[in-house]
């Protein structure tokens, strides 16, 4: 059998402490023990060893040359072994470790920032590892495992993911104030009828998502401009360059104080923005931490 089968870490701390202090009693003492016991313990370490670590004496051990060559060792599988338990007892108390997730810039602008100053207020020993990542890439990353957790809305749930709503909206139209749209009191999918929309690239968020909900209702879209960040759509909006749909929750970061957000209606589109994981993966202390963060976060915007 190979030697780590044979020696336990109750052995090595007897040898250590026997080894530093010469003698069954003080060693016995320290690891509040009978001396017998240690003595037992020496002969299991000399046992699995296949050597004679102390030469006994009347009141006292000498160690042999054999544990003076173990004792650096011995030692320091101790230490590696309480370091371990140090940083074990670190991450559940949510002091150490790191976060490691994956997001859309849109999402994450929309719904990170306040998540994360509050975190690294209450937890500042853990690193934040965030992979703002394309749509298409999103699940991928979850999957595998570069990230730990992701959080945003994959367009194709397999059997591989979790998912846990963390906040649900719905796809809102946004236009310039002086826009007829602007005016009405509720805007319906057939009123976007021959109307220059700005729209995500396919592939990306929610123009599938779109597109389907467009051919449902029957309404053909007049796609002009293609862009990929919600960002970019805002400012050619803001510019009168068409009207564009996003989900509500991504139009917290529509810093543009000339636009309007209205829902759109016949049909009503929700869609949930959720944590999602790897099926049967739990999260770290820390991770656990950040979605709470997260979560207390999305419930004081509400």
């Amino acid at each position: 059998m190979d030697i780590e089968h044979l020696l336990s870490l109750k052995q090595l701390r007897a040898f250590v402490a026997v080894y530093r202090l010469r003698g069954l009693a003080p060693a016995a003492a320290q690891l509040s023990v009978t001396p017998s016991a240690v003595s037992v313990l020496i002969r299991q370490v000399e046992a699995s060893l296949g050597t004679q670590l102390f030469d006994r004496r009347a009141r006292a051990l000498a160690p042999t040359a054999a544990a003076h060559d173990a004792i650096g060792l011995a030692e320091r599988i101790l230490r590696d072994v309480q370091q371990l338990g140090h940083q074990a007892r670190e991450l559940q108390a949510r002091r150490g470790g790191s976060v490691h997730l994956a997001v859309t810039p849109a999402v994450g602008s929309a719904l990170l920032p306040a998540a994360v100053q509050r975190f690294s207020r209450e937890h500042p020993d853990v690193r934040l590892v965030i992979d703002d990542c394309a749509p298409d890439q999103f699940v991928g990353r979850i999957v595998g495992e570069l990230a730990e957790f992701g959080i945003g809305t994959p367009e194709r749930v397999g059997p591989e993911i979790e998912l846990q709503t963390l906040i649900e909206d719905r796809l809102c139209i946004v236009c310039t104030a002086g826009h007829p749209l602007a005016q009405r009191r509720r805007v319906r999918w057939a009123d976007l009828a021959g109307v220059p929309l700005i729209a995500v690239r396919p592939g990306y968020g929610v123009r599938r998502t779109l597109d389907a909900v467009a051919a449902q209702a029957g309404v053909p879209l007049q796609i002009t401009h293609e862009v990929a960040f919600v960002s970019t759509a805002m400012w050619m909006t803001a510019s009168g360059l068409g009207v564009s749909i996003w989900p509500s929750a991504l139009l917290r970061d529509a810093r543009h104080a000339d636009l309007v957000v209205k829902p759109l209606t016949g049909p009503t589109v929700k869609r949930s923005i959720s944590i999602v994981t790897r099926r049967g993966r739990s999260l770290s202390p820390a991770s656990e931490a950040f979605v709470d963060c997260l979560r207390a976060s999305v419930l004081h915007n509400r």
